[in-house]
C-alpha cells in the first residue's frame, strides 16, 4: 500500500466509516475478504437498498456479485475505491448526508440520481454504470429537438 492509501484506511477507521461497513457486511451476511490498496470486499449483498451493483462504506466495497465474482472487475473498484477516498476527506460518516444532497440534486437536473452528482462525476459516471446525461445532450443533433 502507498502511504496516501494506509492513511485513507486508518482515516476511514477512525471516522466510523468502515466500522459502519463491517457491520452492514455482517448484518447482511456478506462473507468479508481483503481486496486491493487496503480495501475490504463484502460479497452476495441482497438486501434491496441501495439498488446499485456495488457500494461503498469507508473501506468496505459491498458487491451483489457472488464471492468468486466480487471486486474482478478493475474499472468498478477502481470507481468505488474514488468513493473510499471521499469518506476519508468528507470526515466519515458526513459523507453520507452529502452525497445524498448530491443525488437529490442530480435527480433534480437529470432525472437520475448519478450523471449530476459530484461525487459520481469525480468518481468516473462510466466507471460506475451511469450515464452521462449532459454528454448525450451535447451530442444530439440540434435538427432534432422538438419545441413548442
Amino acid at each position: 500500500m502507498t502511504p496516501a492509501q494506509r492513511l485513507r484506511q486508518i482515516a476511514n477507521v477512525l471516522n466510523l466509516s468502515t466500522p459502519l461497513g463491517l457491520a452492514v457486511a455482517a448484518a447482511a451476511r456478506c462473507p468479508v475478504s481483503i481486496g486491493p490498496r487496503g480495501l475490504l470486499i463484502a460479497a452476495a449483498y441482497d438486501w434491496k437498498l441501495p439498488h446499485a451493483g456495488a457500494f461503498t462504506l469507508g473501506n468496505v466495497i459491498l458487491y451483489r456479485a457472488p464471492r468468486d465474482m466480487a471486486g474482478m472487475n478493475p474499472v468498478l473498484l477502481g470507481h468505488e475505491e474514488r468513493h473510499s477516498t471521499q469518506y476519508a476527506y468528507c470526515l466519515g460518516l458526513p459523507f453520507l448526508a452529502l452525497y445524498g444532497v448530491a443525488a437529490g440534486w442530480s435527480m433534480i437536473r437529470s432525472g437520475n440520481p448519478g450523471s449530476r452528482n459530484f461525487f459520481e462525476r469525480q468518481a468516473g459516471l462510466a466507471a460506475g454504470g451511469y450515464v452521462d446525461t449532459d454528454q448525450r445532450r451535447q451530442e444530439s443533433p440540434a435538427g432534432q429537438r422538438i419545441e413548442a
